[in-house]
């Protein structure tokens, strides 16, 4: 089976395939052709993976599936939620956006927080939802190399390091979108659709 995981980011796409593990054949927009920026005008994580599946299934007539991800933060009343990729304002930028957060938790001593993902598939037209929740704290400076995004100052409940610490292969064991993209997974591979 072929799926279009209808993102511009390479990271996620790349997160993506390998939580597959090859059982699906992932393409991504510009294998379809679609060179533009997809809508995310949404308020909640939803309506957001839904706009973007929507667009590219309307506007390219392929089977895909889109996610969008937010980090909630218990001190900061579940911001920056839905806004976490422009949580610093446009341009986007990871850097700028994990500057703004640790600065907005200084002095705080409730520091736990969870990534929460929602994929959206759409298959011959059909609509389906998957979740994904990594329960963690934000740390109190950044660490680690890998990951993207808010990963470095991501600690995950249980674990000592942060995701940005983690192989691919762990975090996908563990984390958000890795548990919503094996929910996507295990619906694929009953063929109840």
């Amino acid at each position: 089976m072929k799926i279009c995981f209808a993102t511009n980011n390479t990271k996620k796409v790349e997160e993506g395939a390998a939580a597959l593990k090859g059982l699906i054949e992932i393409v991504s927009l510009r294998d379809i052709g679609c060179n533009e920026e997809l809508p995310e005008t949404g308020d909640t994580l939803d309506d957001n993976a839904f706009e973007k599946a929507r667009y590219v299934f309307e506007h390219y007539g392929v089977n895909c599936f889109a996610d969008d991800t937010g980090l909630e933060v218990a001190a900061l009343n579940g911001a920056p939620g839905v806004y976490s990729g422009r949580f610093a304002g446009e341009p986007r930028s990871d850097a700028r956006n994990l500057s703004l957060l640790l600065e907005k938790m200084k002095g705080q001593t409730d520091r736990s927080a969870r990534f929460r993902t929602v994929i959206a598939l759409i298959l011959d037209g059909k609509e389906y939802q998957f979740d994904g929740i990594a329960e963690g704290k934000i740390t109190q400076s950044s660490s680690g190399e890998g990951g993207f995004g808010y990963d470095p100052i991501f600690q995950p409940q249980g674990h000592d390091r942060t995701f940005a610490m983690l192989s691919l292969e762990e975090k996908n064991e563990i984390s958000h979108r890795g548990k919503a993209v094996k929910a996507l997974l295990n619906f694929l591979r009953a063929g109840k659709f």
